[in-house]
């Protein structure tokens, strides 16, 4: 008995994925040159051979469910030895950003972020909440802290003050004062918040596709998913990650390791500074700005240096792979998102040491739209790729898949 199978094409997919970057999709006509020559495709059901054929069937359940598409780094190799010139990095990559919209939510603002005809909004948005919140905090400072006095008391209304910034000479500009601490935490801590619960909930959709998709392939013979040995997996891929194994397996775009390694330990690294620094501020009642002594200094200096001069090379690697590499507006969103975040940091510190109180606040003030734009959106642009090829290779490597 003959088995059929019945292929329904979506064809606004395919037309996503050709707007997205892959207008090469057509092109291609299944020599496999591709999966022959990416040197981190597993041998079990290589890629990106199958997904270019299911992208151009427009079988958008068959790719966005597959955790395959995640396992690519975008290295060039497939691209560069591709004799259509079909570029399958490039299609993946378009593949990816659909996902991210399909497993997002709310989709309404997936698609918002990914749409530059929305960018002035995205950035409006921000723009005018920092500026009310500064303008607030720099007229009702005083009435404020009564408050603040009035609902704690006054010792602990005195230990939680409202601009959280130090006094002393050496302390005279301080971006608590024209931002105050509390409008900062308020608006970021709800959005974090927010992140986490979106990713909690995409992430647990998509493991449990990516698991029925690979048992559906023969990709695992585990029909249940253990949640305890997938965590054992993650433990043994992070270390692949902070090393950036797979991008020194590449040829073709190999020097795109030290700009991502850079930006990767730069965010480590700011993380560990917000995290130490929040606990100085709520539990030790030790507010900035801190001396440039104090290793946390150190650790946030050398932080926004690496994000800023990785974010330029990453940026600089785009323009001199222009013709090899199509680079998107979801791209070009991310990437100018983190370089102006590691700009605007340093610029803001730089202008407060040497005494340029305007210039500092304005920075800080760009500073603040830069931080929004990268974690209010987090789950919906190009950066989500780390949750989420974090989460296939470990799935990849839970399943043995090497």
């Amino acid at each position: 008995m003959i088995e059929k199978y019945l292929a329904q094409p979506d064809l606004d997919f395919i037309a996503q994925v050709k707007g997205l970057g892959g207008e090469t999709l057509k092109k291609c006509y299944q020599c496999a040159t591709c999966s022959i020559a990416c040197p981190i495709a597993p041998d079990d059901s290589p890629f990106p051979r199958k997904e270019m054929i299911a992208a151009s069937w427009g079988l958008k359940d068959r790719l966005v469910n597959s955790g395959d598409i995640w396992l690519c780094h975008q290295c060039g190799d497939c691209t560069d030895l591709c004799p259509r010139g079909a570029a399958p990095g490039d299609v993946l990559a378009a593949v990816r950003s659909v996902a991210i919209t399909e497993y997002a939510q709310p989709k309404a603002l997936a698609k918002a972020v990914n749409d530059p005809k929305k960018l002035p909004i995205l950035l409006a948005v921000p723009a005018v909440w920092f500026a009310i919140l500064a303008f607030i905090t720099m007229t009702a400072g005083e009435t404020m802290e009564k408050i603040f006095h009035t609902i704690f008391g006054d010792v602990l209304g005195g230990r939680l003050h409202w601009s959280h910034a130090s006094e002393g000479a050496d302390h005279v500009i301080a971006q608590a004062n024209f931002f105050s601490t509390w409008f900062v935490d308020m608006t970021f801590v709800p959005i974090a918040t927010a992140v986490v619960v979106i990713f909690f909930l995409s992430l647990k959709n998509f493991l449990n596709d990516i698991h029925e998709n690979a048992v559906l392939e023969g990709k695992t013979d585990k029909t249940t998913l253990d949640y305890k040995e997938f965590f054992q997996a993650l433990l043994r891929v992070i270390p692949t990650i902070l090393k950036h194994d797979k991008f020194n397996e590449c040829e073709s775009n190999k020097d795109r390791a030290t700009p991502h390694m850079m930006v990767l330990y730069s965010f480590i690294g700011l993380f560990i500074v917000t995290a130490v620094c929040g606990m100085m501020l709520y539990l030790g009642g030790l507010p900035g700005p801190y001396s440039q002594l104090n290793p946390i200094k150190w650790l946030a200096n050398i932080g926004g240096v690496a994000l800023t001069i990785g974010g330029a090379l990453m940026i600089k690697n785009r323009f001199d792979k222009k013709d090899d590499q199509i680079t998107s507006y979801k791209d070009w969103f991310i990437l100018v998102v983190v370089f102006s975040l590691g700009l605007t940091g340093l610029l803001t510190e730089m202008a407060r040491l040497a005494h340029m109180a305007g210039a500092s606040y304005f920075f800080y003030y760009l500073h603040l739209i830069a931080i929004f734009e990268l974690f209010a959106f987090l789950p919906f642009s190009k950066m989500a790729h780390l949750v989420y090829r974090l989460t296939a290779m470990t799935y990849a490597e839970y399943g043995n898949r090497r």
